[in-house]
């Protein structure tokens, strides 16, 4: 607990290094590592830094990938596109699927889009994103799949494609 609370101090004062922030995703402690990656988010850069995080995605501890998929999306690592795409279909956890469907939609990269519109067909939670991630798409399908989630049976869903489609 003592490193997390560092690694978010650290973060705090501006002075977290990119050095120390790839030591953090590489620790033994689950709450180590989803504080790294939380941190990742609005810390330093580098490419070395955002392949942890995509290994952070292999995490076994849901909440630190969930946290990892998070902090792609704020970085706006688009070279994660493929590995997000994998969450969204096959993580068992649906927190991190939702995750990663959040980060496809902030990273608008067209090879996430068939994700996000898979990610249709999931718990109301990871539809209610998708639809929200829709908004960085355009094209027939994107239309179709808004237009097919008015009628969803989970209302949030139904209000979400709403104002999307509205807007």
């Amino acid at each position: 607990m003592v490193r997390a609370l560092s690694v978010g101090a650290l973060g705090r004062l501006g002075s977290l290094t990119a050095a120390d922030l790839l030591a953090a995703l590489g620790d033994e402690a689950a709450v180590v590592r989803r504080r790294a990656c939380e941190e990742a988010g609005r810390g330093p850069s580098g490419e070395d830094v955002d392949e942890s995080l995509v290994a952070r995605l292999d995490d076994p501890d849901p909440l630190v990938t969930e946290a990892a998929a998070a902090a792609l999306g704020e970085r706006g690592a688009v070279a994660a596109v493929g590995r997000l795409s994998m969450v969204v279909a096959g993580h068992p956890d649906a927190r991190c699927r939702e995750a990663a469907v959040a980060a496809l939609g902030a990273l608008g990269h067209p090879d996430g889009r068939a994700a996000v519109l898979g990610a249709l067909d999931d718990r109301p939670p990871v539809r209610r994103r998708a639809v929200v991630a829709l908004a960085a798409f355009s094209g027939p399908e994107v239309e179709a799949a808004l237009q097919a989630a008015l009628a969803d049976k989970d209302w949030q869903v139904r209000q979400a494609a709403e104002t999307l489609l509205e807007g």
